[in-house]
């Protein structure tokens, strides 16, 4: 009788165990909600994933836990935190990457004698930017890097943000040296070449990293639909 006792408890608890990992799967589930991350119609949740019934964005989970923000000492070795190029802000101030951590980081890599190009990645940036709501913001920085860093000097980048109307707190405009630009170019996998002394042949990509540094999507292409970036970007803010 033994043997038939101790089959008869391990079945038991096989039966308990299950049941227990079929209740904490179901209180997942319905522990979820969701909302349109616009807030189209306010503070309505829902209960499932799907899309807003007005902007038609998909709905994001509100339970999700917001990325955590990394100390001083604690940097990944994806982050491009981890890079030590200097850089000159429209401002003359000179900066490391790293300065800007604690922030989601939209970034593009331009130059402001571009005729072609350019002004059309300028113009998606200030199309995302206009998307995100006013209370996010200060959460974001957006930032454009210049691939000609003899002419785009902080004087220079100071007076095209000011004739884009991008010269608030969020938006940021980086000189490098020709190496720093060189490296971070190669972390985007942005391609550029000169091809003469005012012009540049390069990749268009709008690149976000989220706030501890780490690349988490890329946009590439001109005028394209904006809407996964904007989702990004929103996911990774309170």
């Amino acid at each position: 009788m033994k043997p038939l006792k101790y089959i008869l408890i391990l079945f038991v608890s096989g039966l308990l165990l299950q049941n227990c990992n079929s209740d904490k799967k179901k209180n997942t589930e319905t522990s979820q909600v969701f909302q349109c991350p616009m807030k189209c119609e306010g503070n309505k949740t829902y209960n499932a994933p799907g899309n807003c019934t007005v902007c038609k964005m998909d709905l994001i989970s509100i339970n999700a836990t917001p990325e955590k923000l990394l100390s001083d000492n604690e940097i990944s070795d994806t982050s491009i935190f981890n890079l030590t190029s200097l850089w000159q802000t429209e401002e003359n101030k000179t900066i490391e990457l790293k300065e800007l951590k604690g922030k989601t980081l939209v970034m593009v890599m331009i130059y402001t004698s571009c005729k072609a190009a350019c002004p059309r990645l300028v113009a998606d940036m200030r199309n995302i930017e206009a998307q995100i709501p006013d209370e996010k913001i200060k959460d974001i920085q957006f930032v454009l890097i210049s691939i000609d860093p003899l002419t785009d000097t902080p004087k220079r980048l100071k007076s095209f943000a000011i004739e884009n109307v991008m010269d608030g707190e969020q938006w940021m405009f980086l000189q490098g040296t020709e190496s720093g630009v060189r490296e971070f170019a190669n972390v985007l996998s942005m391609k550029y070449k000169e091809i003469s002394p005012i012009d540049f042949s390069h990749s268009n990509i709008i690149s976000v990293f989220n706030p501890a540094g780490e690349l988490i999507h890329q946009q590439e292409g001109l005028g394209v639909d904006n809407k996964e970036t904007i989702e990004t970007i929103l996911k990774t803010v309170k």
